[in-house]
């Protein structure tokens, strides 16, 4: 991969951890109005999708908890314990019945057991991590053949004003604790992109949602990559 596509600064756990506990108390109000359109977007869809178990990584504060269908059982994980204690204040004040759990667990390499869910989402959270193409195989390992994988995250622009102004940030990563400059094809290799539907997502398609359906059967994955 040309390295013109991948993220110039990399980010490990420890530096995610540590940009999300200074993001914590502020998160909801500094966050949560921009990257409102892509959360309601990526529940909706989560609500019209079949299958009961969902994952959704990186649940931060759980802003997102509260607009699943109670038709979903959620559970949520996230790598910083300071999101997750507001999280579970969010789910006894709003009284969120349909919330299993939520662990403080690498997406990268989560406990679950092979086949555990029906859709995993994972919002904002690909240009967070260090290796997603870990936190895809991962996704891919834990969700079900024939059920769906969604991603809402920004992208790398492809070129024009943003395009320069995403690659002079990239330097300030650790701080911000996301890459601006993370290009789609550091998260999906070719044959899943092929496969994927991508949908601009507000404001001026800043985001976008990305839905990658599973493979029905194991062979079939195989034979995508072959």
């Amino acid at each position: 991969m040309s390295s013109t596509l991948s993220p110039r600064s990399a980010l490990d756990a420890e530096a995610v951890k540590t940009a999300y506990r200074r993001w914590a108390r502020v998160y909801d109000t500094v966050f949560g109005g921009i990257s409102g359109y892509g959360r309601k977007r990526a529940v909706a869809a989560v609500n019209a999708l079949p299958g009961e178990r969902v994952l959704e990584v990186g649940v931060g504060t759980g802003l997102a908890l509260p607009s699943y269908s109670q038709s979903k059982r959620i559970t949520g994980i996230d790598l910083s314990e300071d999101m997750l204690e507001r999280a579970r204040m969010r789910v006894l004040q709003e009284h969120l019945t349909n919330v299993d759990d939520l662990l403080e667990m690498d997406a990268e390499a989560t406990t679950f057991e092979d086949n555990s869910f029906d859709i995993a989402v994972a919002m904002f959270v690909a240009s967070v991590v260090p290796h997603p193409d870990r936190l895809l195989a991962e996704l891919k390992r834990v969700v079900k053949p024939g059920g769906h994988i969604l991603f809402v995250n920004h992208f790398l622009a492809t070129g024009g004003v943003r395009l320069s102004v995403e690659r002079g940030m990239a330097r300030a990563s650790r701080s911000l604790g996301w890459h601006p400059d993370f290009a789609i094809e550091s998260l999906l290799p070719p044959e899943d992109l092929r496969r994927a539907t991508l949908t601009p997502v507000p404001p001026a398609g800043l985001f976008t949602l990305v839905t990658l359906p599973q493979c029905e059967s194991k062979s079939d994955a195989a034979a995508l990559v072959a």
